[in-house]
């Protein structure tokens, strides 16, 4: 190896000493990061699709335990667990029936630089705050969702850690309960990666002439998995890499629905069209190997849209006139909030309080709500159902 090829290894040992000082500075002293957003009265009650009202009934009452308060008496607001119980004590939960069939949600785009895993997180996050049990599962040795979630991939998570063992040539685990770590968020687990998952690639290319039976039975292998853990939860949100390689194509047949984000430029609309067309022919020939592929719903999302970019528009109306309906009408909006809260690894949804401007924070979040919203109203079709309406409407419905 000579001197230039060695100072690669060199700067990706720097990069990731930074990494680890960046994670150290941004998180608790622990190896994990806290979860320290409230929720005030106003919002806990929209969020729940009831009113204030009722709220300080079942406080009063001793249905809710009372409000949490500072030392001066201020209202601290709720944090995500106390608005999971008082879901359950209200009868507010979104929680599928159990004869709903979970969503698992690819979120895949081969083009990288789209947002992917940043799209992956504020929505598990989204539907976290809307009360849903998620699990995430990075199947990208990249590992970017991984170190959104406060786990440094590279000094936390080892490849045993990984799918790692569940996918390998010789498996040492035949479930994947193993895998599934808890995060900050109470409602949201994680299967992490690390570098170390690439290893499958490398394993089952080197299968030689039994590689096609071999690759079936990981493909079947990884959606049976996830079929087993999916019960546990309502959303399953799969992250799988930038490449159509062996976890990609598992991770599109263990996929009952398929979300692919795309910024609005020429060249990303041109990559994603020939994503498609991939994808097209990868589950044909997949149909023809007897692995069935069937989705719920695809759907597009254009990510880091500024509408004050007028080639933005321009591709975006090409996207419109391109895909129809099945690009998602909301764009999430291209946002210093959003960037800010990527440089702490975090999302706009862990923010405590704004980074920039409370009005530039207050628009951002008001647009991923919606931009999300879109998706979990797609979910909630596949289960026949629709959000359940708020108070205030059933009683507007009422009165008209």
């Amino acid at each position: 190896m000579n001197a230039i090829t060695a100072q690669i290894g060199d700067l990706a040992d720097a990069g990731e000493r930074m990494i680890e000082r960046l994670r150290r500075k941004a998180f608790l002293p622990e190896s994990r990061k806290g979860l320290n957003v409230r929720f005030g009265i106003a919002e806990a009650a929209q969020l729940l699709g009831c009113s204030t009202n009722r709220i300080r009934m079942a406080e009063e009452d001793g249905r809710l335990p009372p409000a949490p308060a500072a030392d001066n008496g201020r209202r601290l607001g709720y944090s995500v667990e106390e608005l999971l119980h008082m879901r359950d004590v209200l009868g507010a939960s979104p929680a599928r029936a159990p004869l709903d069939v979970p969503a698992v949600i690819a979120v895949q785009n081969f083009k990288g630089g789209v947002g992917k895993s940043t799209v992956t997180t504020h929505l598990a996050h989204y539907f976290a705050v809307q009360g849903y049990r998620v699990l995430v599962v990075d199947c990208d040795s990249q590992a970017t969702t991984t170190t959104l979630f406060g786990f440094n991939p590279h000094f936390n998570i080892t490849r045993e850690e990984t799918l790692y063992p569940y996918l390998s040539i010789d498996p040492t685990q035949n479930d994947l309960s193993y895998a599934v770590k808890a995060t900050p968020w109470p409602n949201v687990d994680l299967i992490p990666s690390n570098l170390e998952l690439f290893d499958v690639e490398y394993e089952l290319a080197a299968a030689g002439s039994d590689g096609a039976s071999v690759l079936a039975a990981r493909f079947r292998k990884l959606k049976q998995g996830l079929i087993d853990l999916a019960r546990h939860y309502d959303i399953v949100l799969l992250d799988p890499p930038p490449a159509l390689g062996t976890i990609s194509l598992a991770v599109m047949q263990a996929a009952n629905a398929l979300l692919v984000p795309l910024a609005a430029t020429t060249p990303d609309f041109c990559s994603t069209v020939q994503f498609l067309s991939m994808m097209d022919q990868v589950l044909q020939q997949l149909g023809t190997a007897g692995i069935e592929v069937d989705y719920s719903f695809v759907r597009l999302i254009c990510s880091k849209f500024d509408g004050n970019d007028p080639s933005h528009a321009m591709v975006r109306a090409i996207m419109e006139q391109s895909f129809g309906p099945a690009l998602l009408p909301v764009p999430i909006l291209e946002s210093a909030e959003i960037s800010h809260a990527a440089m702490r690894m975090m999302t706009v949804y862990e923010l405590e309080k704004p980074i920039g401007t409370p009005k530039t924070h207050k628009r951002c979040r008001a647009n991923l709500d919606e931009a999300m919203g879109q998706i979990e109203q797609l979910v909630r079709q596949g289960w026949g159902r629709v959000a359940p309406a708020s108070e205030e409407e059933v009683v507007s419905a009422a009165a008209g």
